[in-house]
Order: structure tokens, then C-alpha cells, then sequence
């Protein structure tokens, strides 16, 4: 492939996907590396946790870059505090999600290779949380789309085990 068929832009999203309180915004997408990588900023508000279930992925690494604020990542079980500065990747297979457990937004840097899920993904998933309205998103709905984008959500927890 010659440079001149891959189409250069800057932010090729271009889009703001609201997730209820998260804020996702594509920096690169598959499309605009040749597959190899897609990069998205997100935003995470104080105290929030992650309405999605937990999720493992096989066929991509996702790491994770702290820009402001420290997200709280759980990761095959281990806490793992992600603040400024700092970079964790989680390997394929990993069962993880995370939550702002602080006083402050977060906002990170999330690198995924190759790229292996894109907007698309967070579009369908902002549906069903807008859906909801403020209650919890249909789980049912939920573990649909991921599993469509090649992530594979963890089990629910047992009553009152969050």
C-alpha cells in the first residue's frame, strides 16, 4: 500500500460518543492505520463507575495512558490505580473494566492493537445506556454488542458481590 492510498487526517472520528457520563472521542480509528491501531480519549467523571459488565478480549492488547486523574482498573481480579503519567496494558484475556473511585475526572489515553474494535462499538453501547435513562442498561443488550465487537463480557457478579 503507497502512502498516497491511506487516507491522513487528524482526528478521523471527528465525533464526541457520550456513554450516560462517559465521554469517548477517537483520536485514530482501524480504517486510518491499515488495522494496526486505534487510539481514543476518554473521560471518565468523578465517582463514576463503569455501567458496563466487566469483559476480557482475545484478539487484541489494550493500553492504557493516564492524563488527569487516577482510574481505578480491575484487572483478573487486581486493583490497579492508573494516574498521570502512568501506562498499564492489559494482555488478551484479561478480564477487566475500571472506575473513577476519586473526587476528580479522569481522563486517559486508550491504545488498542491492532484494531481491532473502533466507534462503532461505543455508538451501540451509548444506545442502550441512553436507553435506560439513568438506570442500568439492559445486560442482555449489552453483552450483544460486545460480543458483535469481539469482546467477551465476564460473568455477572452473584448478588451484592460488586
Amino acid at each position: 500500500m503507497s502512502l498516497q492510498s491511506i487516507d491522513l487526517c487528524v482526528n478521523p472520528a471527528d465525533e464526541t460518543i457520550r456513554l450516560g457520563q462517559l465521554v469517548v472521542r477517537f483520536l485514530v480509528t482501524g480504517e486510518n492505520s491499515s488495522g494496526t491501531v486505534a487510539v481514543f480519549e476518554v473521560v471518565v467523571p468523578a465517582a463514576q463507575r463503569l455501567t458496563a459488565p466487566a469483559h476480557s478480549h482475545e484478539h487484541f492488547e489494550e493500553t492504557v495512558y493516564g492524563i488527569e486523574g487516577v482510574l481505578t482498573w480491575t484487572v483478573d481480579g487486581k486493583l490497579i490505580d492508573v494516574g498521570p503519567g502512568q501506562a498499564l496494558c492489559i494482555p488478551r484475556g484479561a478480564v477487566h473494566r475500571f472506575d473513577n473511585n476519586g473526587t476528580e475526572d479522569v481522563k486517559g489515553l486508550c491504545v488498542v492493537t491492532p484494531a481491532a474494535i473502533g466507534p462503532q462499538f461505543f455508538r451501540e453501547a451509548a444506545e442502550v445506556i441512553s436507553a435506560a435513562a439513568g438506570g442500568p442498561p439492559d445486560r442482555a443488550k449489552m453483552v450483544e454488542i460486545m460480543r458483535r465487537h469481539g469482546l467477551t463480557p465476564a460473568p455477572a457478579p452473584a448478588p451484592g458481590l460488586i
